[in-house]
Formats: C-alpha cells, sequence, structure tokens
C-alpha cells in the first residue's frame, strides 16, 4: 500500500505510517482510500492506487467516476458515462458502450437520487463476469434542490433531484439485466421499484453495493428484495435474467417498519438447497428463518431468543452453516458487544466463536475456513487474532496494541454506566468521559452529546478508540460529558426502537432527561443547575429540540446541521421513521410536531445554531426555519453559516470545533475562553 500511493502521489509513504484517513472495500475487493484530503481507487491484486477521477462534460457537469466496478474475473470495469452503462477491459483499456438510451434524470446504475448524489455505479456483476445486474433511475418527475454558492460575481448554482416526504413523485427503478458480449438489455416484467433498501435510506448502502440483489452460484437466476415506499412491506422475488421473468416467493408486511439487518442485509439465497435464509424481527427481536424457495412457506425459525441476529457474514451450502455476528445472547455481557456464531440450516448446534468479554469485530475468509477477530472494549486494547472458523481455536495472533505511550501521555477511557430510561424500567447504556485532572471535590458541569438515531444512537462505539470524536477533548475544559443511547436506537428488542415511531420530535429527549437526573443525584460532583447539550444532523434538531422543549434542563445547547423539519428532509429517511405525510382536512399532518420551529418560542437558554450552506445531505434551509422563528419570537441566538461547507463543515471543521468549545466555556462554565485559540493539527495532511 505504501509503495502504491508513493507511485500516485509522488510522495514517499512510510509503510509504517500511512497517510490514511479512511477507507472502504469496495465490491471488487478494491479499496476506496482518501489520503491527504484526496479519493484514490485501490487495486490490491496488481498494487496500484489512482486518483478516483470525476469527468466533467461539455455543460460541466459530472457525469462518471472512474475507475468502475471490476467484475469477478478482473478482466473488465464497468462505469457510468452519459447517464449510461459501460465497460472498459482492464488489460487494454478498450471501452464499450452497453446501453445508448440513458439521459439524465433517466439513467442506468445512477446513485444521485436525494442526499446522496455519488457518481458511482450500482450495479451486481454475475459470478461468470457476462451479465450485470442493475437499474435505470427515472427521476423525470421528481422534485428539486438547489444551493447556491458563495463567491465574488454571479453564484453558482447547484440543482439536483431531492424526493421530499408527501411528493406524489419519487425516484423509481426500473430493473434489468445487461448481456455484456451482446450488450442486450433485458428488462423484468415488473412495475417500477421503489427506490429503497431493506437497510438504510438509499438503495446502496455503501459504494458500489447494491445490498439486495444476489445472483445464484450458476447465474442462472437473481434474487431481490422490493420495498415499499414507507417500509412497511417487503416482497421476496426471483428473475431469470434470459428472460426477465419476475416470480414473488413470499412477503411480509410489519406494524412499524421493516429492517432487513444491521448495516449489512441478512437475508441469503441459497438455491442450491432450494431454500432463502430470511431476516425478520416479527418476535420482538431480529433473528433468522428458513423458506423453502418453491413453495414461499416458512420451514423453521433457525435461531430464537431475546437476542439479536445482526449481520450474516458467511453461508456454505454444503455443510449448511451460517457464521453470524450478534448481541445480548450471552449473560453478563454487555448487550451492546458483538459476537460471533454459526449455527446449521436446522437451527442445531448454535456455537459462540468468540468467547472473550468484549466487542468482536470479525471477517471471513472467502472459503469460510477461517476469520479474522479483533475484538476490545472502550478500556481495553484491540487483540487481533486469526480463528478456525469450525471451532473458533485460535490459530495465530496476528497482534496486541500496545497502549503504554497513550497512557504515559495521560490518556484516560471513558467508563461505562447504566440508568433507567422514561419508563423507570429498562436500562440504558451510555459513557461519560472525564477530566484526566479530575477532582470529585469539585462541581462539574454536565454535557450531553446526542444523537437521536432512529438508525444509529449516540455512544459511537462499544470497541477501543483512543478518540471518540471530541469528547475527551471537550472533558479536558472541565466538563463531564456523557453519551447515552435511548430508547428509539437500535440493537435492541424491536419494542425498544419502536419507542418513538411516527414520533420523530422525540428524538430520545424523555430518556437523556432521565438519564441526567439519575447521574446528577447520584453523583455530587456534577451540577444539575449547569447542563448542555450538542450534535450534529440528527444531533443538531435534538440538540434545538431539547433546548425549545426542555428548557429547564439545559441551559446551552450548539445544533449544528440539524434536519430540523423533516418535511424538508429527504424521502427515504423520514417516511421510514414517521410514516407516509398524511393531512387532515384543516391542512394539519402528521409531521407538525416534529418540526422544531413550532416549538422556537419555548427557547430559555444560550443556543447556537450551525449549519454549511452547501450541505446537500441535510440542506441549508432547515435551521434557516428555526432562525426565522427564533427572530420572530423575539429571541436571542447565535448563527454560525459556513460559506461553501457540506454537511461536514471541511476546512472550517477546527474553527467549528474551537466555536463550540468557547460556547460551552463562556455560557455552561461561566469563564472567558482565549480569544480566537487556533486549533492545528498534531500532523500536517498527506503526512
Amino acid at each position: 500500500m505504501a509503495a502504491a500511493l508513493s507511485a500516485a502521489t509522488g510522495k514517499k509513504v512510510d509503510a509504517g505510517k500511512l497517510p490514511i484517513t479512511g477507507f472502504v472495500v469496495r465490491p471488487d475487493d478494491g479499496l476506496d482510500v482518501t489520503s491527504g484530503g484526496k479519493n484514490y481507487v485501490c487495486d490490491k491484486a496488481i498494487g496500484k492506487c489512482e486518483l478516483a477521477a470525476v469527468k466533467k462534460d461539455a455543460k460541466g457537469e459530472e457525469y462518471g467516476s472512474e475507475p468502475g466496478l471490476k467484475s469477478p474475473d478482473g478482466k473488465s470495469e464497468a462505469f457510468i458515462r452519459d447517464w449510461n452503462l459501460w465497460v472498459r477491459d482492464v488489460a487494454t483499456g478498450a471501452e464499450t458502450q452497453l446501453t445508448t438510451d440513458g439521459v439524465k434524470d433517466y439513467g442506468y446504475a445512477t446513485d444521485n437520487a436525494g442526499w446522496k448524489h455519488t457518481d458511482e455505479a450500482i450495479l451486481v456483476w454475475s459470478p461468470d463476469s457476462k451479465k450485470i445486474a442493475t437499474f435505470q433511475q427515472d427521476q423525470r418527475k421528481t422534485g428539486e434542490m438547489t444551493l447556491v454558492s458563495v463567491n465574488v460575481g454571479h453564484p453558482k448554482v447547484d440543482t439536483w433531484k431531492y424526493p421530499l416526504p408527501g411528493d406524489k413523485d419519487v425516484t423509481m427503478i426500473e430493473r434489468v439485466v445487461i448481456d455484456v458480449p451482446t450488450k442486450k438489455v433485458v428488462r423484468f416484467k415488473m412495475p417500477a421499484d421503489q427506490h429503497r433498501s431493506t437497510i438504510c435510506d438509499d438503495i446502496s448502502c455503501s459504494p458500489g453495493v447494491w445490498d439486495d440483489v444476489r445472483w445464484a452460484a450458476d447465474g442462472k437466476s437473481i434474487a431481490f428484495v422490493s420495498t415499499a415506499r414507507d417500509h412497511t412491506h417487503e416482497w421476496f422475488r426471483i428473475a431469470n435474467p434470459e428472460t426477465g421473468e419476475v416470480r414473488t416467493v413470499f412477503d411480509e408486511k410489519a406494524k412499524t417498519y421493516f429492517e432487513g439487518g444491521n448495516d449489512k442485509a441478512n437475508w441469503q439465497y441459497v438455491p442450491e438447497t432450494d431454500e432463502v435464509i430470511w431476516f425478520s424481527e416479527r418476535s420482538n427481536w431480529g433473528h433468522l428463518y428458513m423458506y423453502s424457495l418453491k413453495t414461499g412457506k416458512l420451514e423453521h425459525p433457525i435461531t430464537s431468543g431475546d437476542w439479536n441476529v445482526t449481520q450474516v457474514l458467511h453461508v456454505d451450502p454444503k455443510t449448511k452453516t451460517i457464521w453470524f455476528r450478534g448481541v445480548g445472547r450471552e449473560k453478563g455481557v454487555d448487550p451492546y458487544y458483538q459476537q460471533f456464531y454459526k449455527v446449521g440450516f436446522d437451527g442445531k448446534g448454535l456455537t459462540l466463536l468468540t468467547p472473550e468479554n468484549a466487542d468482536h469485530s470479525v471477517s471471513m475468509s472467502k472459503d469460510g475456513t477461517y476469520f479474522f477477530d479483533s475484538y476490545s472494549t472502550i478500556d481495553t486494547p484491540p487483540v487481533a487474532l486469526v480463528r478456525r472458523s469450525d471451532t473458533g481455536a485460535t490459530v495465530k495472533e496476528i497482534a496486541r496494541a500496545d497502549i503504554s505511550r497513550l497512557k504515559a501521555k495521560g490518556w484516560v477511557p471513558p467508563t461505562a454506566f447504566t440508568v433507567k430510561a422514561r419508563d423507570g424500567k429498562t436500562d440504558l447504556y451510555g459513557q461519560m468521559f472525564k477530566p484526566t485532572n479530575f477532582d470529585p471535590s469539585k462541581k462539574y458541569p454536565l454535557v450531553v452529546y446526542i444523537y437521536p438515531g432512529p438508525q444509529t444512537g449516540s455512544v459511537r462505539t462499544r470497541s477501543f478508540i483512543p478518540s471518540h470524536g471530541d469528547n475527551q477533548a471537550l472533558a479536558e475544559l472541565g466538563f463531564v460529558v456523557v453519551a447515552v443511547d435511548g430508547m428509539g436506537t437500535p440493537w435492541r428488542s424491536k419494542a425498544f426502537h419502536d419507542a418513538y415511531f411516527k414520533n420523530i420530535g422525540d428524538n430520545t429527549l424523555p430518556d437523556q432527561v432521565a438519564a441526567v437526573k439519575q447521574l446528577v443525584k447520584k453523583y455530587s460532583w456534577l451540577d444539575g443547575d449547569r447542563v448542555g447539550i450538542w450534535g450534529h444532523s440528527g444531533g443538531g434538531n435534538a440538540t434545538a429540540t431539547a433546548m425549545f422543549r426542555y428548557a429547564d434542563v439545559f441551559k446551552v445547547g450548539i445544533s449544528e446541521s440539524g434536519n430540523h423539519d423533516n418535511r424538508n428532509y429527504e424521502d427515504d429517511w423520514a417516511e421510514k421513521w414517521q410514516g407516509l405525510l398524511v393531512k387532515d382536512k384543516d391542512g394539519n399532518s402528521n409531521y407538525d410536531d416534529q418540526a422544531n420551529q413550532k416549538w422556537a418560542s419555548g427557547l430559555k437558554g444560550h443556543l447556537m445554531l450551525a449549519h454549511g450552506t452547501s450541505d446537500d445531505n441535510v440542506p441549508p434551509y432547515e435551521t434557516l426555519l428555526v432562525v426565522d422563528a427564533l427572530i420572530k419570537a423575539n429571541k436571542d441566538f447565535d448563527l454560525v453559516m459556513i460559506p461553501n461547507a457540506h454537511h461536514g463543515y471541511g476546512a472550517a471543521t477546527q474553527y467549528m470545533t474551537r466555536r463550540r468549545w468557547d460556547y460551552f466555556v463562556r455560557y455552561l462554565k461561566g469563564e472567558t475562553p482565549p480569544k480566537e485559540f487556533e486549533l492545528t493539527p498534531l500532523t500536517p495532511p498527506g503526512h
């Protein structure tokens, strides 16, 4: 990797100190790598990295990202150009156009709908590399979102398709299979499907991956799942790639919303045994069920009990064995710790393969013989092992992290704690960050970091990481910082996750308030009269809600890039958690109460609002709706608009971090922060 990055960047890269700030494993086993503020596509097989170039047409519009998604045999890669699908011969560079009728807003394999408008191709190659399953995406009637740049001279206008809750016309997909040698396009004989997945608020939940489509090993059939617009109904279907004929095998309806897994679609297509492994939360817990491909009938549950299967990682049709991650099964173990198991197709032989009381990150070898296991907790560093997948026995210890230098610098881990939820019964799990010079004889202001979900929670990880965002850094300024996963977040029971379904203005705040009151009562060194709260995106939304509706508890809040009114946020996310927008005869809707501007007059404390003016995820108008309401209510507040910044603040990140710290120091701690303190990275970008 060091050699490949050295060649790509023109700078010598030290293998012991790779300048990588992030990476994503591509479906073709390549890597999307971020280094020095630039993105590279790296091919592990040939040891080469290339700058991920985005091309533009004559009008200056982006139309393709190269290189594309590599075929299983490694000989071809598919990519988008001018709204059509192309393939390139990897060896010769020769390019072939597969489709010709793709146009703007009706292109092939496009990933440019709603908040995530990238130029990655979304497709699935057949195992023999001869066919591609993809779609033609219809956005011709979909509503638009517009942003305007901040610059000298005429502003640049960015307009793209961005459907909203309640829109009559939203993005749809027409499923197709393309035969690469003949360029024949076979359309599935079914109506257009909703632009949805079973696990996230986009049809593709990671770059280039189409999560709910699977080829049979022999390439003779394709399995896929169609999802209703509001995520309450799923259809498991099989298609013939030669004819486009489609058969619905079975369906499932959910009373609230359907979840297909955690970060991974758990259903598995097993035509070798004429079966489907299906994931469902119908029992109040996430479990696996075996269905017959022939009859569509349930054969039997595979797993059961008051715990969850989270991710199916491998299936062996020959031995009829399933390997998966799960949570909450082992007594005395944190219910959020991921453990690794195997079980037979018949539900027998359920075996724990990772006995350590820790959070396990696991990946399996392609043949299923071994798995890599890195386990840790928030206060114990990672141990990395290679283990046998049949017994869990250790084959080799790869590494054991040494944090002695970290401790020598004064590092202290956060403390895990539990409190009771709003109902006074349910356990909630959180983490507490105290300053390293903590003195129990003093009184500390309390800051709540919040992300309400519902797709995730406030606690960033249960594994070991040196820094949990800036929670510890903020604590070092003389605060105690806590993060608590309230009811309405995942990884627990279905009922727990459903806690504020169709009431997303809840934002877990009744649980946050309950946690604050319990912690203040338990610890004399917490000052219950000085409680602050902050969050970004959904956390920004929740922060404003807290300051407006729980003003007697929260005295200082910092709301960053909040989706304050989900009628102005993308349809997929909002309609899953709040339901389809419905109006009564008087024009009132089921979305009215979740809008923060409705409650803005309740502000009593100090509130800072922040947003990037080029935020294409949560448009900046969300914050301006709240600003308008605060002005009309004659309320004092602070506002930071960051010109041309997106959902993350890019080059202004350190500025915003400093403003956040200053705000808490000034208004919650009651002290004067150093004027315009400059935060600088310890290591310059690219080094």
